[in-house]
């Protein structure tokens, strides 16, 4: 009897050393092929060069997050309190994918920002998200220039169980009208190693339209700030971001910041959806600190964003006193860019866990 106990220790602690050695390799090998982005970047501009933009001319310009294919009406997920870690087979990919072309083009806008864009995931079943929208596409902006900046890339995510996997994510830009330049601005992190080896490496995309008869330029800056920290990053996040609008701003350029903050604006009235209990928390900006350089624009008929703690299909009530929503995404604009229409597309969070936000404009010179 002794010697059977001696010998399943001896087998317990070899199993225990085992799994320490793959750990220690595994995480030797993260931190050796951690994506490590310059400050500054020059992007790949892809697709058919349109015109240069018009003074006067009103354009529409939409922004999305589209949760990487995988994070439709049935979805919820891990880190906000649900339980899913895969949250899609790849025919529920296409489809979401499918939906989202199709609103793309209905709404048919000059510009548009996407956020959480897979190219190459394990939980989105490696479908390349950038060029299936592109490629589907029967004209119209996805047909137009674009430009991709990645903000997540990690060989395997080891967590939780079953573990994410492979990811490579980041921002899609589209126009209709001519791109000069598109860069990527690495922003910054607060996560140490060994968190800093496998998490996001966010960004600010920066694309340069010039105008006709003009030697100012149109500035688009696309973005999606932290979500899962303490705040900190946030706020550095914002900080980067508001620098980069004001040097925009003084120069004379038009300027329109746009994504998903992850956090909600003073200026913004959010009483219709009341923070739950428990569930997560978005970080708020003081919109006096912009007032000078740009307003914050955001549709106020629908929420943005759902919570993820639940699959709506499941949720046995939609109504704000039971289900978290949230106004995260929107528009900085600047001055001299007139907003002649915002609004939120309420389209029941179907194909994402966001709703696009749509905002139609035209550069003028005056106060907005």
């Amino acid at each position: 009897m002794e010697i059977t106990v001696k010998k399943i220790l001896k087998i317990v602690l070899q199993i225990l050393l085992l799994l320490l050695i793959v750990a220690g390799m595994l995480g030797a090998y993260l931190t050796v092929d951690e994506y490590k982005p310059a400050d500054i970047e020059q992007l790949t501009l892809s697709g058919d060069k349109g015109d240069k933009v018009v003074l006067g001319k009103e354009y529409t310009i939409e922004t999305w997050n589209v949760g990487y294919g995988a994070l439709g009406d049935n979805a919820d997920f891990f880190m906000d309190g649900g339980k899913m870690v895969n949250t899609a087979t790849k025919d529920r990919v296409y489809y979401n994918l499918n939906g989202i072309l199709n609103q793309i083009t209905t709404e048919a806008p000059d510009f548009l920002f996407l956020q959480e864009l897979d190219r190459n995931s394990t939980r989105a079943h490696y479908v390349d998200e950038l060029h299936y929208l592109a490629d589907n596409s029967t004209g119209g902006v996805l047909s137009g220039q674009n430009a991709y900046a990645t903000n997540f890339r990690v060989a395997f995510l080891p967590y939780p169980i079953p573990p994410i996997g492979k990811v490579e994510c980041g921002l899609g830009l589209f126009s209709t009208c001519h791109i000069d330049d598109a860069k990527r601005y690495k922003l910054p992190t607060t996560f140490k190693w060994p968190v800093s080896a496998i998490n996001l490496k966010r960004c600010l995309m920066i694309a340069r339209c010039p105008i006709d008869g003009n030697d100012k330029e149109l500035v688009f800056i696309n973005f999606h700030l932290e979500a899962y920290d303490d705040g900190s990053g946030k706020i550095a996040q914002t900080k980067m971001l508001k620098e980069l609008l004001i040097q925009e701003v003084e120069a004379g350029n038009y300027v329109i910041a746009g994504g998903d903050f992850n956090q909600v604006f003073t200026t913004v009235d959010t009483s219709d959806y009341p923070q739950l209990e428990g569930l997560w928390v978005p970080g708020v900006i003081d919109a006096t600190e912009f007032e000078e350089y740009a307003s914050f624009y955001t549709g106020d008929n629908a929420p943005s964003c759902r919570s993820l703690d639940r699959a709506l299909t499941t949720a046995q009530s939609r109504d704000p006193k039971d289900f978290q929503y949230y106004v995260i995404d929107g528009f900085l604009v600047s001055p001299n860019i007139s907003v002649n229409e915002i609004t939120t597309r309420d389209i029941g969070f179907e194909f994402a866990d966001h709703n696009p936000v749509v905002m139609k404009f035209e550069l003028t010179g005056g106060d907005n």
